[in-house]
Parts: C-alpha cells; sequence; structure tokens
C-alpha cells in the first residue's frame, strides 16, 4: 500500500495508517518532491508527471509489481496520473477528499497564491489558512507545522499542479476496485466532487467520514481504517 499525501501535508500525515495496516500489507507514505524530504527541486519540476514519478520510484523501492494506492487531495490527483500512465500496477484506488476535476480552477488557484502573497512567508500562510479549514487544535499544530515546512516557490508550483488537472475522461477507463471518502465536513473538495468520481469509476463506492474535513484519515482515523479495512476485506475476498 502506498500512501500519498495532499498539498498542504508532508508523509507524516499518514503515520497512523501505516502503523494500522503494517499488519496486512507493506505499507509506505511517500513525501512528494519539494516537501523537505529531499533538498528542494526547480519548482519547473514541480508537476503532476513529477508526482508520478516520485510514486512510480516509490513502488520500484518497494519491489512492488502491484499496490493500492491511497491518495489524499492531491494524492488521490496523483492516482489519478498513476492510472493513466501505469495502470498495470495499480491492485486498487482510494481517492479521499479529492476530484477529477476541480471547479474554477484557475481562479482558485489565483487565490491561493494572493493569500501566500500576502502573508509573505508560509509560516504566517499556514497558520491563516489552517484556521480556515475549522480544525480542532490538535490538527491545527500538526498541519501547520507540515504546512509551515515548505518552501514558498514548492508550494506555489505544488498549488498549480493540484487543482488544475481534469481527469474526468479517464473515469470510465479506470477498471481496478475503488473506494471514494469523503469527510462530512469537507469544505475543500465536497462530497459532489467525490460522487462525480465515484459515478464515472464502473467498480467505485462511496463513503461518507462523519465528523471529518478535507484530510479525513487525520480528522476520524478510527473511522477511516473502518472503512479502509472493510475496503481491502472485499478485494481479498473477491
Amino acid at each position: 500500500m502506498l500512501f500519498v499525501h495532499g498539498v498542504g501535508s508532508t508523509a507524516e500525515i499518514w503515520d497512523a495508517q501505516v502503523r494500522s495496516f503494517a499488519s496486512r500489507a507493506r505499507c509506505a507514505a511517500l513525501d512528494l518532491r519539494g516537501n523537505g524530504a529531499v533538498p528542494d527541486p526547480d519548482p519547473a519540476a514541480i508537476t503532476r508527471a513529477g508526482y508520478a514519478l516520485d510514486a512510480i520510484a516509490a513502488l520500484d523501492a518497494m519491489s512492488a509489481e502491484k499496490a493500492v494506492i491511497v491518495g489524499c487531495s492531491l494524492g488521490g490527483v496523483v492516482a489519478f496520473e498513476l492510472a493513466r500512465r501505469v495502470p498495470e500496477r495499480l491492485a486498487a484506488l482510494v481517492f479521499v477528499g479529492s476530484f477529477a476535476a476541480y471547479p474554477d480552477a484557475e481562479a482558485y488557484v489565483a487565490r491561493i497564491l494572493a493569500a501566500v502573497e500576502a502573508a509573505g512567508d508560509m509560516a504566517t500562510f499556514a497558520r491563516v489558512r489552517t484556521m480556515q479549514l475549522g480544525l480542532p487544535p490538535q490538527r491545527e499544530r500538526e498541519t501547520i507545522e507540515q504546512m509551515a515546512r515548505k518552501s514558498r516557490a514548492s508550494y506555489e508550483a505544488a498549488t498549480r499542479a493540484t487543482w488544475t488537472g481534469d481527469y474526468r475522461a479517464d473515469l470510465g477507463s479506470i477498471r481496478v476496485p475503488t473506494l471514494v471518502m469523503v469527510g462530512e465536513r469537507d469544505s475543500v473538495a465536497p462530497r459532489a466532487l467525490s460522487e462525480e468520481i465515484a459515478a464515472g469509476i464502473p467498480s467505485a463506492s462511496l463513503v461518507e467520514i462523519p465528523d471529518a474535513g478535507h484530510v479525513a484519515n487525520a480528522d476520524a482515523p478510527a473511522a477511516f481504517d473502518a472503512h479502509l479495512g472493510a475496503f481491502l476485506d472485499r478485494i481479498a475476498e473477491s
């Protein structure tokens, strides 16, 4: 299983799931380029294609011919890129708070970039952005710390890459078992965007996580893990 984080997170956001599912599969959480795991790349290298290469390299390092890809937000975008590029390496897909195409993407990106400019540095922006998400105090601290760790140039490039893809035409060609999860309180990628994914992929099912926001695995880990575990059971039985 390969867990892929969102634009505001790092691989650490999956720590609980890596522990929870380690007895069922070889698990890894990927730090995408520009997130501090290695020296900052040229921002021009921070693209959806580049992220796909990161994920493929992780699968190679795990000697994984096939894997379950679990992606939150940007991680779901990476899952779509993998489905486009290396479908033979996918055992199943799990989308969390993600989207096949984000509404008014260019305008949304422009608003985020303007907010980064107004903040002046990533630490300040992280505090402002996190306060808008309505997170509990523990999640606020975690989110601010992970977001503030990113360089401004990397975050801006990642923002452009995250929100501007369009995979709607790909949905019908995805044939692996697919679970789509969305937090009940997700104001970043509301339920309608998950419904679009689930309706378009022939084998997909949709689950809403109560009392969770955009990063449902961290907001409600027990409920998230239960649904993911049940999905894995269904795959194993098929």
